[in-house]
């Protein structure tokens, strides 16, 4: 896992919601929520609606979400950045969601599956890097996000999330060959 307290990489991708580059300088300043995701892993699929939530939460709250897809999309055309626009319409993803096609990114956040995610503070440094939730594809345990929003809301508040984080589970990052 990433290291806490490490800085943010930079990174600018196409938005596939709006066609156009995010640069994530635009993040600085700002408590900014980086997720790992793709279209069609059980796991992200599990967690869509609630992660859609959990988006339009971190919008009202003040801090900044995007989402990343890195798959390899030769291999997995579901994953692809006009599926990617197609399923963040579908859900609502009020946040931008970013095609990562020479996976740089997600080398670079030493992103290892979908879902995962970095909460990085103020300051851009690493404060969180871990689970949504408990929650997995046929568990029985109801979606609910608390570990990362437990996270969020202790920087609002101006905290320092526990350093005691489970890793995120999930399918791995389709790396290209």
């Amino acid at each position: 896992m990433r290291e806490l307290g490490s800085a943010m990489p930079a990174f600018r991708l196409v938005d596939t919601t709006k066609d156009e580059t995010f640069d994530s300088s635009s993040l600085h300043g700002s408590i900014a929520i980086v997720a790992f995701i793709c279209n069609h892993c059980p796991f992200v699929v599990h967690l869509k609606p609630q992660l859609a939530q959990f988006g339009r939460y971190c919008q009202d709250a003040g801090a900044a979400m995007v989402a990343i897809s890195s798959n390899d999309v030769d291999e997995y055309p579901d994953d692809s950045p006009e599926k990617m626009k197609a399923d963040a319409l579908q859900f609502g993803y009020p946040f931008p969601y970013l095609y990562d096609e020479s996976q740089d990114i997600a080398r670079a956040f030493d992103a290892a599956c979908t879902p995962d995610f970095f909460v990085f503070d103020k300051a851009g440094k690493l404060a969180y890097r871990g689970q949504f939730d408990d929650s997995r594809p046929g568990n029985g345990i109801p979606v609910t996000g608390n570990d990362l929003r437990s996270a969020v809301e202790t920087l609002l508040a101006g905290g320092t999330p526990s350093s005691e984080q489970k890793p995120s589970i999930g399918c791995n990052i389709k790396w290209k060959r």
